[in-house]
């Protein structure tokens, strides 16, 4: 393996690293819960749910109620689901997480 190799390797361990302490301090301090309860209320308040709520019956519809599972379903509805996100959400979430990162 060469230098720039191990380097790399090295790189991503530390990143992981960094990851999984990030992600500790967010479940340990009760931040995560707040983070989700305020995507869950900015998606509500902005029509996201509703509109993914309706793509999740017309996909049922389409296929028919029997014929499809849970996973059916999400796995259609996921990536337009994602994509539909408002970019004014993911801001505004994405600026939480920084000002809770500068903190610890």
């Amino acid at each position: 393996m060469s230098q720039s190799q191990k380097r790399g390797a090295a790189d991503d361990i530390d990143e992981l690293r960094l990851e999984d302490k990030i992600r500790h301090h967010l479940t340990s301090s009760g931040k995560r819960e707040d983070l989700k309860e305020l995507l869950a209320a900015r998606l509500a308040a902005c029509g996201w749910r509703d509109d993914i709520k309706q793509r999740c019956r017309e996909y049922v519809a389409r296929k028919g109620r029997e014929a499809v599972t849970t996973e059916d379903i999400v796995r259609a509805v996921r990536p337009e689901g994602r994509a539909r996100v408002p970019d004014s959400v993911k801001a505004e979430l994405l600026a939480e997480i920084k000002k809770f990162i500068l903190s610890i």
